[in-house]
């Protein structure tokens, strides 16, 4: 029987975890880790930045709720995964970053591209070590898997110094244990039905966790036999179908809207796997007075405007379900948030028409979820469009609408698109992005030519980062240092070997998104945006009244 090193031990227990893909890049000190990899089941996909293999292993622990894998090498390679590690962690998508390290001889001294890895991980993961021993690598594998997958998921960091890599291992992949559903106490949920049969006027705060709880169906169940209208997070999209007649949309916008008059007039709060961050509490309950009910798969966090009465902590379909068979909402009036969908769709409907051009942002989208199916994924990146994707972009079902919420972070659209299209070859993709963005990771568009992932990049172009933009002229009345010159991006999109479409008429868009969506390669398709529209948002928020 050969001999095996560490490097191959590791590799074995990644497909003890059913890893698929592994994102990253070559380098010195992951050579052996590479080895094995070309030996393994297991497909390595080389990109061509370490901040796109992060992303891509973001969004394939986001889609799949199995843990993504991205692997550096040491000192910048690893500082370039740490913004997609950071962000799979705070909008909680299980992940696990692997960074080679110099060889634990030349630790204790200066040595060439030498950081801490272990220490400049631990703020941006939930746990992360590093293997100082070969003997230890299955229990540090079987951790990370266990620590990055466990509700609230994230992301955990493995560091292997080359040395240990090289070493002679002995042991084995650790057994998957079952992890059993948990399920919450007769007594909250007594508590909880009591409180929502006598609520007025209630209404749903629904997240991401309901989405990872794969709750949507009870989710929707629970709201519908008790008449209470269902508003998501940005993360949340699609739990409730936007169809439904008590689907409020989304909820988060810094400025007001529609449906913060809901959170104004309501006097009871029932929160379904909503985590904090999606949506900061004291934006919709400033005092703290509002009632609220907390349903999900993990404890409250604590926040001065998030002190639920009741606490309903366990698997959320089995807790909607048994609080269904408690509650009794007979004789209740209609909430009052129920009336507050005409208005809501009176606004998405505003510009389903508008023939003006450059394209106003409200019209490009309303075009996109016309083209997309229920199925199909659309992954926003972060800016002005972000804002509009979010208030305009609704959703049929869970995790077709993928935007970054937590930690916002520019760049992601393009490598997250490419993961989409592994986890879901038949499903059209989408990656709308800026320009701003776009210019970040674009170099992506190669590794997806090469891996074979079609899908489209829509470039909302504006020649600027207009959601800085759009801050500075609500604060100041005025901008500065936002504006830049763009490379031509139908001929950018051709230099790789991609197809590039130019818009120049509302008109156009439709049928050249549907074309796209036909090709056998990478898209882009730069659309000229109308962005005065944000500043006319803003004051339409801000003459926004509530009326009972």
């Amino acid at each position: 029987m050969t001999e095996l090193n560490t490097a191959e031990l590791l590799v074995q227990c990644l497909e003890n975890e059913g890893v698929e893909y592994v994102f990253g890049l070559p380098g010195e000190e992951n050579l052996h880790v590479l080895q094995a990899l070309h030996q393994s089941s297991i497909q390595f996909i080389t990109t061509r930045h370490e901040q796109g293999a992060a992303f891509m292993a973001d969004v394939y622990g986001r889609l799949t709720g199995k843990a993504g894998v991205c692997l550096s090498t040491l000192g910048p390679g690893a500082t370039n995964l740490m913004t997609g590690v950071a962000d799979a962690n705070l909008d909680k998508a299980p992940l696990v970053a692997i960074t080679g390290q110099v060889g634990t001889d030349r630790m204790h001294i200066e040595s060439h591209q030498y950081l801490d890895l272990v220490a400049m991980f631990a703020p941006v993961t939930k746990w992360n070590a590093q293997i100082v021993r070969p003997s230890i690598t299955p229990e540090i594998v079987r951790k990370a898997f266990k620590l990055a997958q466990t509700e609230e998921p994230g992301a955990v960091h493995i560091d292997l110094p080359e040395n240990i890599a090289a070493m002679p291992a002995t042991g084995s992949p650790l057994r998957k244990e079952a992890i059993e559903k948990v399920y919450a106490s007769y007594k909250c949920l007594d508590r909880a039905a009591e409180t929502i049969s006598k609520a007025r006027n209630p209404i749903i705060l629904v997240g991401n966790g309901a989405i990872r709880a794969h709750a949507s169906q009870a989710v929707t169940e629970f709201a519908t036999q008790l008449n209470i209208p269902v508003a998501n997070t940005f993360m949340g999209k699609g739990v409730i179908r936007y169809t439904h007649p008590l689907a409020l949309w989304s909820v988060g916008l810094q400025q007001r809207d529609h449906i913060n008059c809901g959170f104004d007039n309501t006097d009871l709060v029932i929160a379904i796997g909503y985590d904090l961050i999606e949506y900061s509490p004291k934006r919709w309950n400033p005092d703290g007075k509002t009632p609220i009910i907390h349903i999900s798969q993990t404890p409250a966090e604590i926040d001065s405007s998030y002190i639920p009465l009741t606490e309903v902590v366990g698997d959320i379909s089995d807790s909607l379900q048994e609080i269904l068979k408690r509650a009794d909402r007979t004789g209740k009036p209609e909430p009052y948030a129920v009336h507050l969908r005409a208005d809501i769709l009176k606004s998405y409907e505003e510009h389903a028409k508008d023939e003006s051009f450059p394209i106003k942002p409200q019209k490009l989208i309303y075009d996109l979820r016309q083209v997309m199916g229920p199925e199909d994924i659309v992954i926003s990146d972060v800016g002005a469009h972000k804002m509009w994707m979010a208030r305009h972009y609704h959703c049929d079902r869970p995790n077709t609408c993928i935007i970054s919420n937590g930690f916002a972070a520019m760049g992601i659209a393009i490598p997250g698109a490419i993961a989409a299209k592994l986890v879901a070859p038949d499903r059209k993709v989408v990656a709308v992005t800026g320009d701003g963005g776009f210019m970040m990771n674009n170099q992506e568009l190669e590794t997806a030519l090469r891996v074979g992932t079609p899908f489209v990049v829509i470039i909302f172009n504006d020649g600027g980062y207009g959601l800085i933009e759009w801050k500075q002229m609500n604060q100041f009345h005025e901008s500065h240092f936002v504006k830049f010159t763009n490379p031509d991006f139908v001929k950018f999109a051709e230099s790789m070997g991609l197809k590039g479409y130019r818009v120049e008429s509302a008109t156009d868009f439709v049928p050249m998104l549907k074309n796209a969506l036909l090709e056998d390669v990478p898209v882009v398709i730069d659309c000229p945006v109308d962005y005065t529209e944000n500043l006319r948002f803003t004051k339409k928020a801000g003459d926004l009244t509530c009326e009972i």
